[in-house]
Formats: C-alpha cells, structure tokens, sequence
C-alpha cells in the first residue's frame, strides 16, 4: 500500500514539472510567456505586465495604443543636425522680436488698408511672377508634365487674368502650380539637408535649402528692376503681402508649444519633407517668421 502511494505522489509531481512552463499562468489568470522577445520596448512590457487584459475598447489597451503611436510618431520625424543651436535660437530671439514690435503692426495697417481682393490679386499676380524658377526646377527635375502644365498657367494666367492678377488656370481649368524650387531639386538629385539655419528675418532653412534660395534668387525677374531700391521695395511688397494672409498663425504656434524654437524647427523640416515627397502640405512654417 506504502509502495503505491509512493508511485502515484511520483506520478503527480512529475506531471506538475513537466506542464509548469506551459501552464503557468499571471496575476490575471492568462498564460504567461517562458520567455519575451528582445525587441520588445520597455514601455510596452511594463504596461503589459500591469494592464489586466480586456476588451479592445478598454483603458489600459487604449493608452497602450497612443503610447506605440506617438513613439511610431517620432520614429517617423525627421531628424536634421542643429550644430548651430545656440545660434539659431539668438536669430530666433532676435526675429521674434523684429515680428512683434516692428513686422506684425505694419501687417495689421495693411490688412486694414488693402481689402482682401485686392490682396488676393497681389498674391497671384507675384505667383506668376515666379513660374520661371518652377518651370527651371520641373524639367530639373525630369518633371515634363509639371513644366507643361507652368507654361499653361503662364499663358492662361497672364493673357486672360490681367497680367496675373486673377489665376483663372486653377479655377476655370483646374491647372495646378508644381510648388518646386531649387532645394527640392537638389533634394532629388540626393544632396541631404546639411545642418539646420534660421537667418535673420528670412527665418528657418537648412544648408541645402538655403543654397537652393541663393539660386532660385537669380530666376527671380524682380532681382533684375532698376534701380535696386525699387527691386527691394517690389520684394518687401510682396512679403508683406503674402504674410498678412497667415497674420497671427505664428502667434498661434508660440502660445501651444513649451519650446517655440522647436516647434518651428519641427514643422519647417516636416513641411519639407512633405514637399520633397510630393504630398503637399500645409502652409510654408517659413511664412511665419521668425
């Protein structure tokens, strides 16, 4: 009788070793893995191990989905060198400055002074101005159908809207503009960023970019108006002018964010990218300023 029960308390503790490390289970009842893969990040295993499994609509799955999206979210910036930081964010400061206490109410005279007709008309009107550098840059680019359709825009645009002042290439022929300039085109052509800039007034850029401005720069045919103070006055008109249409986005920005500097770096890069990738965007956080 001694010997039999000996064989079956054998017979138990064997069967318990043997399924122990399929059948071990949690706090919560479920299986718990022999072993975790070596990828798997430690926001997710620390959740995992205090989040009671539920159903998909649950809180602990919930936060668990918004922490692998923003973490996806940041993988997905891109990241461009700011050895210049200190730097960059003095211009920065100085730019801020040059917004608020000089630029924004000369901004808030015009739009008071010029109707928004007559705004809208400047803007276009210096938009077909400037078909030579994105004709340049599409065939640069091998982009023949976008440097057909800048050409039609030019001629549609200057014959029939009065010298560029209407633009009735995109509203009565849905003929687009292919945003392109020099640094997308040096983009394509595989020179990277370089580092990131913020000039003085012009605001925020990389290396690449900015030798891309100096470039587009001699396609402008205001650069060539005689004499140079008119070119300058011709320029300034039409920065007021395009900036008065985004009047109190940068005060926006500065007043939802801890570090404006930042804030401004990220979305310069992103919209670049954007543009470089072709997928539009928003507006140019470069028309911000600083």
């Amino acid at each position: 009788m001694r010997a039999c029960l000996l064989i079956m308390m054998g017979i138990v503790v064997g069967a318990g070793c043997a399924a122990g490390p399929q059948t071990r289970r949690n706090a919560f009842g479920n299986p718990a893995s022999p072993t975790r893969s070596a990828g798997v990040g430690r926001a997710k295993e620390l959740t995992s191990t205090v989040t009671p499994p539920s159903d998909a609509n649950s809180p602990g799955e919930s936060a668990l989905d918004e922490l692998e999206a923003e973490l996806t979210q940041k993988q997905k910036q891109v990241s461009v060198p700011d050895p210049l930081e200190p730097v960059n964010r003095f211009m920065f400061g100085v730019n801020d400055v040059v917004y608020f206490w000089v630029l924004k109410p000369v901004l808030r005279g015009y739009v008071y002074a010029v109707s928004p007709e007559a705004r809208t008309g400047l803007r276009n009107f210096f938009h077909n101005l400037a078909t030579p550098a994105r004709l340049v840059n599409c065939i640069l680019q091998g982009k023949n159908a976008a440097a057909d359709v800048e050409l039609q825009r030019f001629a549609i645009n200057t014959v029939v809207g009065a010298l560029g002042l209407g633009d009735p290439a995109r509203d009565r022929w849905e003929l687009k503009p292919a945003e392109e300039d020099l640094g997308q085109t040096l983009a394509v052509y595989g020179l990277g960023d370089g580092f990131y800039l913020v000039w003085p007034l012009l605001g925020p850029s990389t290396l690449r970019d900015s030798v891309g401005m100096l470039g587009d720069a001699f396609l402008d045919p205001v650069r060539y108006l005689q004499p140079e103070t008119l070119s300058i006055g011709v320029s300034a008109t039409d920065t007021t002018n395009s900036m008065s249409f985004r009047l109190g986005e940068y005060e926006s920005l500065k007043a939802a964010t801890v570090d404006p500097y930042i804030a401004m770096r990220d979305a310069y890069l992103q919209y670049r990218k954007r543009q470089i990738q072709n997928e539009g965007g928003s507006a140019d956080p470069n028309s911000l300023r600083p």
